[in-house]
């Protein structure tokens, strides 16, 4: 038999155990989406843009767009992938901007955003 030490440990853990479980269906979930997902989504579009938009934009990087689109559910995913997206184009010289800008509508994904340096995503619903 255990001693009574041993079983208010036990239920010690039980109970923190439970809160846990409890506390995670209330807390607020992390964000789906964080800036490595969103450039490991749109990579195979690294070199459409670095050829400043020249062609038809690859097949596997309109699937990247429509993942990433698909990956932000919510206002702060898409925010965060809007953050993200105005970082990275705000790096690219101005031709491969244009370039990503054009990326959606040419992929027809509609992305409730322009891929710009200039993007206030805090607007981003």
């Amino acid at each position: 038999m255990a001693s009574s030490g041993s079983m208010k440990k036990m239920n010690v853990a039980c109970a923190v155990l439970m809160m846990i479980m409890m506390m995670s269906n209330i807390a607020p979930q992390a964000h789906a989406v964080a800036c490595p997902a969103v450039f490991s989504y749109l990579r195979p579009c690294i070199t459409y843009l670095t050829g400043g938009g020249a062609g038809a934009v690859p097949t596997n990087c309109c699937t990247g767009v429509r993942s990433l689109n698909d990956a932000a559910k919510t206002t702060p995913d898409r925010q965060t992938a809007c953050v993200c997206l105005k970082s990275l184009s705000g790096s690219l010289p101005a031709q491969s901007v244009a370039a990503a800008a054009g990326i959606p509508g040419k992929c027809r994904v509609p992305v409730p955003y322009k891929i710009d340096p200039r993007t206030d995503c805090s607007k981003v619903v």
